[in-house]
């Protein structure tokens, strides 16, 4: 059975009180309906121009004020969702890029929550979330270039033993660990601060692992909460 256990830093908490992600660990079975990202994807992005959902904007705000706690600056390298929205607002769409991405972003986009899809086949050791040192190596590209970045020290990123998969928190991901439809092993981050209601994050993990099934009958997942636990 594919287990996940990621660990958050306790200075994240204090950073971000009443963070939570639910964290989603599939076994992929073979793709029977592609299309299925690409509808959701379109779905997602008419209701994000009929004003969908009435919470995102306190939400994603909120997420501006932490990326600041730390340092990052939101209106230049916003969350993950935030740039997502911003894109379709101005397009009016988003293109498709693949299923499973296409998936996710519209799960992003649906629930205005930063959505990360990862290779787990490709870590070493388990997902950490944690404030980055500096000397911690991403793979990135610059210039269609592989090109090697450090993250400022005091970042917040995820990470395994070997490097940082994604900075700023949520902001960008690395090469190495990319999702795409041929990965076998997948596992999903939904994160979430409190002016996202929690019963809400639930639905938005119902929209990830339902349209998974549909798109891949057969496969296996497993969903679990991660919370600041009080003693």
């Amino acid at each position: 059975m594919l287990k996940v256990s990621p660990s958050i830093a306790p200075e994240i908490y204090r950073l971000a009180p009443g963070f939570r992600a639910l964290s989603i660990v599939v076994k992929a079975a073979s793709v029977m309906n592609p299309s299925t990202g690409e509808a959701a994807l379109q779905e997602a992005c008419e209701a994000v121009l009929a004003g969908q959902p009435e919470w995102a904007e306190s939400h994603l705000a909120a997420w501006g004020d932490v990326f600041q706690k730390f340092g990052a600056k939101p209106k230049r390298t916003p969350c993950s969702a935030d740039a997502l929205r911003k894109r379709v607002l101005r397009d009016g769409s988003m293109p498709a890029i693949d299923p499973i991405v296409d998936l996710y972003n519209a799960v992003s986009l649906r629930y205005a929550v930063p959505v990360g899809g990862e290779n787990i086949s490709a870590y070493q050791g388990a997902p950490r979330l944690a404030v980055a040192n500096g000397t911690e190596p991403f793979d990135t590209v610059k210039e269609g270039e592989a090109a090697v970045e450090y993250p400022f020290q005091g970042e917040v990123v995820w990470c395994d033993d070997i490097g940082v998969t994604c900075r700023r928190w949520n902001w960008r991901q690395g090469i190495r660990t990319r999702l795409s439809v041929d990965a076998q092993e997948m596992w999903f981050i939904l994160e979430s601060l409190p002016q996202m209601p929690l019963e809400t994050l639930y639905e938005a993990g119902k929209m990830l692992t339902d349209g998974l099934e549909k798109m891949m009958p057969g496969l296996w997942y497993d969903v679990a909460l991660i919370a600041e636990q009080h003693p």
